[in-house]
């Protein structure tokens, strides 16, 4: 949908119009989480024409539509269409905190669009000065990223063959095992099994999407510290056992789900209740949310990662330029959403190698959208469900 300003009376760049489209890609493989398996991945984005010339592009994206949280990129569309774009009409464009601030106050929660649209903004922003966004930022302190890989096939030996190929291609060392979904013997042993594989030449983690109780992550632990594994992401759903099981073990204890935004931060921060935060830009309401997210994280002693939504190459992008800015990132990040897309919709591909992406250093986000493949993909209209 398109929304128009009529006139613009502003000498500074305004927001002319906005536009949304949602773009569903086909995905490598299943990749098998304990609340969903996804078979595709959809992509919300959305343009921000300003009145200098210059277009800003985000994205919002989610992992298996709703079955991860309350946001998908139709509802994502949706609330863009009808809320916020007739909100940031004939705004000043480059007043993005400001901007952002008046959205906050007319539009409760909605992170994951609040996320694409400051990525848009932020985007027209950078192309309009001629710096990348992680200028915008404070300034980036690397220029590379190291990227973990996400085993997800369900299947002991594919992902052992999996991570294997990735080590020969040198594009990641780091594997983070999605479990929780199968008996939780079967868990650890595929946790076990697969550390044994790769030894020394990788590091193995795993992610629990919440699946267990507190009493199940009490036996579990343990269990794959033992197997070998270095972190174990937000084994249970709340925060507070969350913060019971902390110390307990010789592991770190990661949270992703309960981090929703810089509130939610302070108090699992002021709980002493993760050893680790999951960055990610969506989840938080934004990169400058974000920012303050890992600002808290740095003040309590939290360490920090950057995580993902399993985005495309837009919040992909723009998730690099901010954890590009960090002083810490401990346990690096898991920008590989874009690779387990199989077409590609830039017009430039994203460097990863050597285990690592590179940061893009062009103007804005710095990557340029390949038009005519994105049109290829476009969904025409909503999903229509037949018996």
């Amino acid at each position: 949908m398109n929304f128009v300003c009529a006139s613009s009376t502003m000498n500074s760049a305004t927001i002319e119009r906005v536009e949304t489209c949602l773009v569903d890609l086909p995905t490598i493989r299943p990749h098998r989480l304990s609340v969903a398996t996804m078979h595709g991945q959809t992509l919300m984005l959305v343009r921000i024409y300003c009145s200098d010339g210059i277009v800003g592009i985000g994205e919002g994206t989610t992992i298996a539509g709703m079955a991860y949280g309350p946001e998908s990129p139709e509802a994502m569309k949706l609330a863009i269409d009808t809320y916020f774009a007739p909100a940031i009409i004939c705004k000043d464009a480059t007043r993005i905190q400001e901007l952002m601030a008046h959205l906050g106050k007319l539009i409760k929660v909605n992170h994951f669009s609040k996320s694409a649209l400051e990525s848009a903004l932020l985007d027209a922003q950078g192309k309009r000065l001629g710096v990348p966004v992680s200028e915008l930022l404070g300034g980036r302190r690397r220029e590379r990223l190291p990227i973990a890989w996400t085993l997800a096939s369900g299947n002991t030996a594919k992902d052992m063959a999996e991570a294997e190929e990735m080590l020969e291609l040198r594009r990641h060392k780091i594997f983070k095992l999605k479990i929780g979904a199968k008996d939780i013997h079967a868990d650890i042993n595929h946790v076990a099994d697969i550390k044994k594989a790769v030894g020394d030449r990788a590091a193995v983690r795993v992610d629990v999407n919440m699946a267990w109780s507190e009493v199940q992550a009490s036996w579990a632990i343990p269990a794959l510290a033992d197997a070998g594994c270095e972190l174990v992401e937000q084994p249970v759903a709340s925060a507070a056992a969350l913060a019971r099981l902390m110390r307990r073990f010789p592991v770190a204890l990661m949270a992703d789900e309960i981090l929703q935004g810089p509130e939610s931060a302070f108090e699992i921060a002021k709980n002493n209740g993760a050893d680790v935060f999951a960055i990610k830009i969506e989840q938080s309401g934004g990169l400058f949310a974000a920012q303050r997210v890992a600002a808290i994280a740095d003040s309590a002693g939290i360490e920090l990662y950057g995580g993902t939504m399993l985005e495309g190459a837009f919040s992909t992008a723009a998730s690099a330029h901010l954890f590009s800015t960090f002083a810490n990132l401990q346990w690096g990040t898991e920008l590989f959403g874009p690779l387990l897309i199989t077409e590609e919709i830039l017009k430039a591909p994203l460097d990863y190698s050597d285990f690592e992406l590179a940061v893009p250093d062009g103007p804005g986000l710095g990557i340029e959208l390949d038009d005519q493949k994105v049109k290829r993909f476009t969904r025409d209209g909503l999903i229509k469900i037949t018996k």
